[in-house]
């Protein structure tokens, strides 16, 4: 049987220990990160999402600062609102809760976002920085499934890692991170073939496809390690039930160590999301004092 890999209780250390150095900066340099999110429209998995990151936030001493506009709101007043918190000094990060009513352009307003400040990890910047192994802010899913994967294995150096999905927000950054892991990355996606086949190669296998339970017990080497992004509402015996892309019943007799859903990567991401917000408060202040320092030279 799998060793469960337990994204609430990982979780929680992440938070504690993001909540332990918020404390610290904010005694040393009297500065609590505060972190902006904004929804717009009343979409229902939105509003838990943000409910749940709004909570993870207070969990870790961050301020957070909600903003909720109607599903009616245009282009110009939603552009109007990110620049307003670009250029507040109280905010380190600034989240808009996608998707975004069909009215709205997400690409314009991921760009929008001051990079310093995009704890999403999603501007053209922040992506570029991460393909190229530069500092940056790195999505939180993608960074969270690395933390869950330095857990089960001392060194990733050398092991085939397959991902399965190739989305800007999960797949493409997840490779970029198994590559600077020195892992072996393979990805397949809609269009690849003999996808059973690859996957049963990996020692990691990362499911981000959005296909409820699409990979079984024959896609998955023996022992190897499966990480399940996926979360899929479904009806099952006459009852709402959110299963992953990975078939959990099937394949935990045969992996090494795998992700629950509900219960595993879910939680990591909005832990992350605190963690990334405390990177940005921390790099704004070293370019703040360094700003200071010129001036004075």
């Amino acid at each position: 049987m799998a060793q469960l890999i337990n994204g609430k209780q990982l979780s929680a250390q992440v938070l504690a220990q993001v909540a332990e150095d918020v404390q610290q900066l904010t005694a040393e340099r009297g500065v609590c990160p505060g972190l902006a999110v904004v929804l717009v429209g009343e979409d229902p998995a939105s509003q838990v999402y943000v409910r749940n990151k709004v909570r993870s936030a207070t969990t870790a001493g961050i301020r957070s600062i909600e903003h909720r506009l109607e599903a009616s709101t245009d282009q110009q007043t939603l552009n109007a609102l990110v620049a307003q918190l670009n250029n507040d000094p109280e905010v380190h990060g600034i989240l808009v809760q996608l998707p975004l009513p069909p009215q709205l352009d997400e690409a314009q307003i991921i760009a929008a976002i001051n990079p310093e400040k995009d704890v999403d990890g999603f501007h053209p910047l922040n992506v570029g920085a991460l393909a190229s192994a530069q500092p940056g802010l790195v999505p939180c899913t993608p960074l969270g499934c690395m933390i869950m994967l330095q857990q089960a294995h001392d060194d990733l150096s050398g092991k085939h890692a397959v991902v399965i999905g190739r989305s800007n927000i999960v797949g493409k950054p997840m490779a970029a991170l198994l590559l600077q892991a020195s892992c072996t990355v393979t990805t397949v996606h809609s269009r690849s073939k003999n996808i059973e086949a690859i996957c049963r190669q990996a020692d990691i296998l990362v499911a981000a496809v959005g296909r409820p339970e699409m990979v079984n017990a024959d896609w998955v080497k023996p022992g190897a390690t499966v990480i399940d992004v996926g979360i899929n509402a479904i009806e099952r015996d006459g009852a709402r039930k959110l299963v992953g892309d990975v078939d959990f019943a099937a394949v935990e007799p045969v992996a090494g160590a795998i992700t629950p859903v509900p219960g595993g990567v879910g939680p990591m991401t909005i832990a992350c999301l605190m963690k990334n917000t405390l990177t940005a408060a921390r790099r704004q202040l070293s370019v703040s004092n360094l700003a200071v320092a010129v001036r004075h030279a």
